[in-house]
């Protein structure tokens, strides 16, 4: 029992969804610091802040309304996204797969019996039918 649960454990899919959520979750404090601080200046730079605070270019309603199209936002999120994705890779999933291939080479698997085609089993139908009848 134990030894199942160990394989399933060490799967590399339940691994790295693992790590992905908890890692995700405790860097995502870090990330919007870092947009907050860095991003967002640099898009105000070049966009307006509407009244809300967001960043983005800015056009007129047919009621004669600013309208503005958060870019600011959308950047944020993307940022956010490749930050996180970034490091999860290289310090969790980068070492799970060298420790997969070190365990791999260790313990090199046995090859399995190839299972006959459809067409290999037909014809082996077929012999033994003729065969039969041949009797």
């Amino acid at each position: 029992m134990l030894k199942g649960f160990k394989e399933f454990i060490t799967k590399g899919n339940v691994i790295d969804l693992a790590v992905a959520v908890v890692i995700g979750g405790a860097f995502t404090a870090i990330v919007n610091a870092v947009v907050s601080a860095i991003i967002n200046p640099l898009v105000a730079l070049f966009f307006k802040a509407d009244a809300a605070g967001r960043f983005g270019p800015q056009l007129t309603s047919i009621y004669g309304e600013p309208v503005t199209f958060p870019l600011g936002e959308l950047i944020s999120a993307v940022i956010s996204f490749l930050a996180v994705a970034i490091v999860v890779y290289f310090v969790f999933v980068v070492p799970m797969n060298k420790w997969k291939e070190r365990q791999a080479a260790k313990n090199p698997a046995v090859e399995e019996e190839t299972l006959p085609s459809e067409q290999e089993l037909l014809i082996e139908i077929r012999d033994a039918l003729r065969k039969h009848d041949a009797h």
